[in-house]
């Protein structure tokens, strides 16, 4: 059975997509409060896996988890993309029309704002987690009170789902990172072929410092996918940047990563593993 460490609790989409990823395989799942959690638990159990959020297609890039990324030993193994669909879901028995409390995570009420300005007479409470604010609903017996979660959540915690896809914009996709350490990256790619890698690096404050890499990289048919810049705490205007990267021959990856190396600063590999390719996951446990 393999141990997967999650941000939230059971149902929670990180839970989700544990399952998605893994598809068949038997897993332990590890709920954790918050994200740094999650790389606490890494840290003392080398067999763990970690499931974590970096970007979504609405709320854009998740910026602390790159710093967490960054300062961890963990590593990227792989990612999956999940379509987030909300329901509305409250204890066996209600209607929404007696609904008069709705909690969740922000940004899942973020998410759902038009179908929440369709409900009359409703308090908005936020929440630390979605399936937690299912298991708070029946473990207090709350009456009258909803969560904006997963379908997979309130199955989980018995509640009835009152409304489905409530979301506003149908195209929400969150991108969730594998992560582990060295010791288990084998086994979670097995015969993956890797064609996407994520780095980070420091820039010289000087004119021109990014085109340089980005020219290097286009030199060796390498496909830059996604960047995203984060100010160095305590060096006033300067950044790290982290880049994801595709290419379709190994080895001139590598020749374009030591072709850039002199070019930076503090260079470091988050890892290399298959790209997924496609449409997103659309699950009907979400």
């Amino acid at each position: 059975m393999k141990r997967v460490a999650i941000q939230g609790g059971l149902g929670a989409y990180h839970d989700i997509a544990a399952r998605e990823y893994f598809g068949n395989e038997e897993l332990e799942i590890v709920p954790c409060i918050t994200f740094r959690d999650v790389f606490i638990e890494a840290a003392n159990d080398t067999a763990l896996v970690g499931v974590m959020a970096i970007e979504n297609t609405i709320a854009g890039s998740l910026l602390q988890n790159h710093d967490l990324l960054r300062t961890s030993n963990l590593q990227i193994a792989g990612e999956c993309k999940l379509r987030i669909s909300h329901s509305l879901a409250a204890l066996p028995g209600q209607n929404i029309s007696g609904i008069r409390e709705v909690m969740s995570h922000p940004m899942a009420l973020m998410q759902c704002q038009d179908f929440l300005d369709s409900m009359s007479q409703i308090k908005i409470i936020e929440h630390d987690d979605t399936a937690l604010a299912a298991k708070e609903i029946r473990d207090k017996n709350l009456i009258g009170t909803a969560a904006i979660c997963s379908t997979l959540a309130a199955e989980t915690y018995g509640l009835e789902v009152l409304a489905k896809s409530i979301e506003t914009n149908k195209r929400n996709f969150t991108r969730f990172l594998i992560l582990a350490r060295e010791e288990m990256l084998r086994e979670i790619q097995k015969e993956n072929n890797i064609n996407k890698s994520s780095l980070v690096f420091v820039l010289p404050h000087t004119e021109g410092s990014l085109s340089q890499v980005l020219s290097v990289l286009s030199f060796y048919g390498i496909n830059l996918t996604r960047i995203q810049s984060l100010p160095i705490i305590g060096r006033e205007w300067e950044y790290q940047f982290y880049i994801d990267l595709t290419f379709p021959d190994y080895s001139r990856y590598r020749q374009a990563i030591d072709a850039i190396k002199p070019l930076t600063g503090n260079l470091k590999l988050l890892g290399e593993y298959k790209e997924e390719k496609g449409q997103p996951q659309q699950t009907n446990v979400g």
